[in-house]
Order: structure tokens, then C-alpha cells, then sequence
């Protein structure tokens, strides 16, 4: 095999790589675990690129056709004006005997496969502003694979928390690849998706965290599958959970409702959650209301402690049997500084606990030790609490004492007692949640007047697991970001316990299958505005993050359920690598550099005098103006990266030798050319 490979290389060298490249393939499959077809290799037009020299092409159907045209691939060996219109000359791409045509640019699409390079710039097609001080979002329209391309080289291995919601691939016409719909004929749509999702998949493993959480959606025509490649993909010893969201009851099927939708829940490194001792924990239903009553009584009593625990008793009382905050409710007890607590147990659960002295600090001897040994594995587990002042002593040794747990406290012990059944610590999820999903399709008619998009998921289901698995202050990614429905789960979530979440989201402009026919046989084409109007990024997307903001919807009228945030959105941009190596396209980069800065403060969209300093980053495109720059770098102490244009390797290390320690350099343009040249085509 590797004799006749390397003779099809010599008489086409294409052709033996891509032989070379799936004898690999199939030599790195397991006996054990998901196996399919990795042989068709992605490709996605590019309507908006002009064509140039050197471009792949396809040759668009005419105007009018709904069929989607010849799939070939062609390359475009010149480009010239005739009477006044552009034509390229073309070569077929991988054809036994010589075949070029001459046809019009405007009958031509770019097309970028996907172990092509790709040069990536944004556009930015429109801002909110709305709230100093909070971070930017990024809504950006570009094809997901290159976007996670891009977000390589903004955000390696610092995204937090990644919710994705693919497509399910139920046969009906709902997703695309190689930029056809794939339907329920094709034999080969199973392997079409695995393919499709594995590509992904392991970009998106690279842009998380070492405490980073993936959270993907689906239903259950792909969920064995799905759950085998995330195996494969993220480590089965990673797997955290499957959630079963149980939406609603389907009266009609014929044997079972099968109402659910899940959520695979892996993380990029388990190891590591549990060494940083991570407890994912939420509050219990009815524990805002506790302290709210809390509050009111502990002024009501005039700050006495105890007619506040005897004003405390009488609410708990006056509830309603089943309400949630009677449940277990035994917080009465207050600190002379209004906070209220309950007394816990400090014993083993289910017995045979640890025995050891805990000295009284009045009498200096051992207290009792309860019959079921400590709670507390360890001595020093015991003194932390001691010294926090959690601990209730008795008068003396001879009473058994008690812990204290405040309402609202993220206390945990190491113990078995994990704090489950108590409504001041709060409560581990379970794998298992009803919430009907007909809310959020209600709540989008609301917002548009009408259903333009099919199962939009529920922005309250999303924050809570959210906020569940990441840090106020994380990075979120959604890279299928459909309706927008992530972005405004943390935006609302920031609203809610003054996070500052920054979420980064990508969709694309696609059009349903139904209205991609019917707008070809009106003799529309992908590019064309009225074609564009209809995509789900102009159509759905951005008006909905817009109305959820600034409280306008697209009719004009009031949306009264806002939020203020800031959102920037972006259109994602093919450029030509010779124009960025000369410095001539900084205006489609400078979005890039702003995000890999953390997308906070004033961006640098020009640099007119050779250098500017923003809040946290740094351009230098003038060598001869270093030094004003390194004192501007100097002087802001909130700056962390700089970026200096230049191929002359020697003076780039004397600026970095000369910039504040907390500084990280960054080569332009050599680090983003690698990033997408080594990138390439590397997954697939």
C-alpha cells in the first residue's frame, strides 16, 4: 500500500496525499468505540469573497434553477474585465484530461475547503453600547469551523464554559454539509454528522480551559452517537453528566412520549475540578424568601436577637404546608449582626466516623464526641471551622456541640454529608429536570409577531446551568448560536448576580431548506441582499439580542423585559495573506486583537501615528516610535499584551526585553499567519 501511494503521488500528488491521509485514518480506528466515514472533506462557499487568481470555485446554476448546481471544484488561473465585466479563466480541479472554461465572476462562488488556510478578519457590522463597565459580547456571522479557527488564535484555552445546541440531524432537511441540506435519503447523513460534529468538537476542546465545561444539546436521534464521540473526543474518565430535560407530554405518540432532550456534560480535565475542590451547588427553592423574611423581622425586632428568632418561628409557621420555604426550614437563630443561621448535627452520617479530641475553649478539655464519630474526616478539617466561628459549644466539655451554617453559605464539608438537604448550602443538580419547552417559542412570537424560528431553546434553562458550571467572570462560548438564545442567558445571568460573563456566540446566515428553494426559483442567489435579509443572523439573531438590550423590537415597539449590555456584531472576512503580510488589511484584524485582550475598553482600529496604547493592549507598527510607546505601555497599568509588526526578529526581542513584566509580546504577523497555516486542515 505504501509503494502504490507513493507512485500516486508521483503522477498526482493530490490524489496521493488525500489516499495517504485515510489509510492513516483507518489505521488510527478502534476495535472499541465509535467508528465512520471521515472520507468527505468540508467545504463552504463563500458568496460575499470576490474572485481572485489562485481561488478555488464552483460554478453557480443560472438564475432561476433550483437544483444547487454543479459540485465541482475549479481553479481560477487569471481574472480579467471584458467590455466592462469581470471573467475568470478556469482550470478543473483534479480532472483525467485538461478542461477550462470561461465564465462570468458573477457565475463564480469562492470556495474554501477545509485543509485550505484560511486568513480570517471581522467586519463590524454594528454596536450597543448600553453599560459602562460591562463587558463586551460578540455576535459574530461566519461558518463555525473557521470561526473556531479564528478563536484559536483570540482564545486558546481560556474559554470557561462552551453550550452548544447542534443540529440534530433527524433527516428533515435542518442542517448542511458542503453547503447542501442533508435529508433523510442520504445514506450516509450518519457518518455526514459525525464527521461534521468530531471537526468541531476538537477545536472546541483546545479553546477550554484545564477547568473548562462543555455542555452540548441533543435529542435522541444522535444521542448514542453523540455520547460515543464525545467519549472519543473529550475522555470518557471526563464525563460529568447526562441531563435528561423532560420538555412536555406528547399525547399523541403512538407507544411513548418521548418528550426529552438532553445535555452531554463533559469537562476538559475532571482531575483538575477536583483538585481545585469544584462543587457545582444551587440555591434551594424558597431560600430568597427566607431571607427576605430574615431582613424584615431582624428590623421589626429592633435588632434583638431574640425576639427576631421568636418573630422568625412565626413566619415559618404561618406557611403553607408544602411551600418551599417551610421545607427543612429551621433558620431562626441570628447573630448580633442580623445574620441568620441554623444549628446542624456535627456527626458521621450513618455512623462509624472518626474519633478525636476537640478541646473546649473554656475548660481546654475534649467535648463529647457523638456516638457516629465526627462529620469532619480530619482534625484540621474540624479547626478551620473552629477558627471561622462555626462551631456552637456547650458551658462546658460535658455538652455536645453543634456547627453553624448561615443562609446562603457555599460552606461544604468532606465528608459523606455534603451539605444535600440543606438550604444554606444549597443543592447538588440532578441529572434529571422538568421545565416545558412551549415558553420559549411563546416567548419568541412575542418578541417577532410571528414563528421564524422552529424550537428556539429556554434562556432560563440555560442560565441556570450556566451559572451552575462557570465563574462570574468566565468566557462562554456557543459556536451553533442559532436564535441567540446563549447570549441572552448570560446577559440576563450578569443581571441577576452581578456577573460579568462575556459570551462569545456564532451563527451563521443560513436559510431553511423550504425558503432556499423557493428563493432560487424566484431567482435569488446566496450574497444577493434579499437572500441575505433572510438568514438567521439578520433575520433572527441580531434583532432579537437587539431588542433583548435596548428594548426596541424590530417593529418599533416596546419590549419592556430589557437588559443592558454591550454587543458588538461582526461578519467574519476571507483576506488575502499578502495584503496582511504588508501591513494592508489591520483594519479587518484589529477586532482579532481586541478579543485576544479580553474585549474590554476602547479598540484599536487604526494606528495613524505608528503606536497607540488602548486599556489592555498595545499596537506598534512604527519601530522607530518604540520608545514613546514602551513609556505609554509603562504608564497603563492595565495593559497585558502588546503587539508589534515586524519581521526583524532582533529588534523584536530588544522592545520585549524593554516592556513591563506583566506584558505578553505578540509577533505581527507572524504568530496569526502560523496560527491558521498550522491549523489548517489539522483536524480533519
Amino acid at each position: 500500500m505504501t509503494d502504490l501511494i507513493r507512485q500516486a503521488k508521483r503522477v498526482d500528488p493530490q490524489l496521493g496525499a488525500d489516499l495517504e491521509a485515510e489509510v492513516q485514518t483507518l489505521s488510527r480506528r478502534r476495535p472499541f468505540g465509535i467508528n465512520f466515514e471521515r472520507h468527505q472533506p468540508e467545504a463552504v462557499e463563500l458568496p460575499k469573497r470576490s474572485v481572485r487568481k489562485g481561488d478555488k470555485v464552483r460554478i453557480l446554476p443560472a438564475r432561476g434553477e433550483t437544483k444547487q448546481g454543479d459540485v465541482r471544484l475549479w481553479r481560477v488561473r487569471s481574472v480579467e474585465t471584458v467590455d466592462g465585466a469581470k471573467v475568470g479563466h478556469l482550470d478543473l480541479i483534479g480532472a483525467k484530461e485538461p478542461e477550462n472554461r470561461t465564465v462570468s465572476a458573477d457565475d463564480l462562488v469562492v470556495v474554501a475547503e477545509f485543509r485550505d488556510p484560511i486568513y480570517p478578519g471581522l467586519r463590524s457590522t454594528g454596536a450597543l453600547h448600553l453599560s459602562d463597565g460591562q463587558p463586551w459580547h460578540a455576535v459574530i456571522n461566519g461558518e463555525n469551523f473557521h470561526a473556531l479557527e479564528m478563536l484559536l488564535y483570540t482564545h486558546q484555552e481560556r474559554i470557561d464554559c462552551i453550550y452548544i445546541d447542534p443540529p440534530y440531524n433527524t433527516g428533515q432537511d435542518e442542517w448542511i454539509y458542503n453547503d447542501r441540506h442533508v435529508d433523510g435519503e442520504d445514506l450516509y447523513r450518519h457518518s455526514k454528522w459525525l464527521a461534521f460534529m468530531e471537526r468541531r468538537l476538537i477545536l472546541a476542546r483546545e479553546l477550554l480551559k484545564d477547568t473548562g465545561i462543555i455542555i452540548v444539546a441533543i435529542g435522541d436521534d444522535q444521542h448514542h452517537r453523540l455520547r460515543m464521540l464525545m467519549d472519543q473526543v473529550f475522555h470518557e474518565q471526563n464525563f460529568i453528566s447526562d441531563v435528561v430535560w423532560q420538555g412536555g407530554r406528547k399525547n399523541d405518540s403512538r407507544y411513548i412520549s418521548n418528550g426529552a432532550d438532553y445535555m452531554l456534560i463533559y469537562a476538559k480535565d475532571e482531575s483538575t475540578l477536583r483538585r481545585n475542590g469544584v462543587r457545582w451547588r444551587e440555591p434551594r427553592p424558597g431560600t430568597a424568601e427566607i431571607a427576605s423574611a430574615a431582613a424584615r423581622v431582624w428590623e421589626e425586632s429592633g435588632h434583638d436577637q431574640e425576639k427576631a428568632t421568636v418573630l422568625m418561628k412565626e413566619w415559618i409557621r404561618s406557611l403553607p404546608k408544602n411551600h418551599p420555604a417551610k421545607e427543612n426550614n429551621r433558620f431562626y437563630e441570628f447573630e448580633p449582626d442580623g445574620r441568620v443561621f441554623r444549628k446542624r448535627d456535627i456527626s458521621w452520617p450513618g455512623g462509624g466516623g472518626p474519633r478525636y479530641d476537640v478541646l473546649h475553649p473554656v475548660t481546654g478539655l475534649p467535648v463529647l464526641v457523638p456516638a457516629r464519630g465526627w462529620v469532619y474526616s480530619k482534625p484540621e478539617r474540624m479547626q478551620e471551622d473552629i477558627d471561622a466561628g462555626l462551631i456552637m459549644w456547650g458551658a462546658d466539655h460535658t455538652e455536645y456541640i453543634n456547627r453553624k451554617t448561615y443562609l446562603g453559605s457555599d460552606a461544604s464539608d468532606d465528608s459523606e454529608d455534603s451539605g444535600d438537604n440543606d438550604p444554606g448550602i444549597g443543592m447538588v443538580p440532578t441529572s434529571v429536570f422538568e421545565q416545558k419547552r412551549t415558553s420559549a417559542s411563546k416567548r419568541m412570537k412575542s418578541l417577532f409577531g410571528d414563528s421564524r424560528f422552529p424550537f428556539p431553546k429556554d434562556h432560563t434553562v440555560l442560565a441556570r446551568w450556566i451559572g451552575l458550571v462557570s465563574p462570574k467572570d468566565g468566557v462562554i462560548l456557543d459556536f451553533f448560536g442559532g436564535s441567540g438564545t446563549t447570549m441572552e442567558a448570560v446577559i440576563r445571568l450578569n443581571a441577576q448576580d452581578s456577573g460579568s460573563r462575556q459570551c462569545i456566540l456564532v451563527t451563521n446566515n443560513e436559510v431553511g431548506a423550504k425558503e432556499t428553494r423557493a428563493m432560487r426559483k424566484a431567482g435569488l442567489r446566496r450574497g444577493d441582499v434579499e437572500w441575505e435579509a433572510k438568514g438567521v443572523f439578520e433575520y433572527v439573531t441580531k434583532p432579537r439580542i437587539s431588542t433583548v438590550v435596548t428594548g426596541v423590537k424590530p417593529d418599533g415597539s416596546a419590549y419592556g423585559d430589557k437588559v443592558d449590555a454591550n454587543v458588538e456584531f461582526f461578519e467574519m472576512t476571507y483576506e488575502s495573506v499578502w495584503r496582511i503580510t504588508q501591513n494592508r488589511e489591520f483594519k479587518a484584524i484589529a477586532p482579532l486583537l481586541w478579543l485576544r485582550a479580553g474585549a474590554k475598553g476602547r479598540r484599536i482600529d487604526a494606528v495613524p501615528q505608528g503606536w497607540d496604547v488602548a486599556d489592555t493592549y498595545g499596537v506598534l507598527q512604527d519601530l522607530d516610535k518604540s520608545a514613546v510607546f514602551l513609556q505609554a505601555m509603562a504608564d497603563t497599568p492595565s495593559t497585558h499584551l502588546a503587539f508589534i509588526v515586524t519581521d526583524d526578529d532582533r529588534r523584536f526581542q530588544m522592545i520585549c526585553a524593554e516592556l513591563p513584566d506583566r506584558v505578553e509580546p505578540v509577533r505581527l504577523y507572524e504568530s496569526y499567519l502560523k496560527n491558521f497555516e498550522i491549523n489548517a486542515g489539522a483536524q480533519l
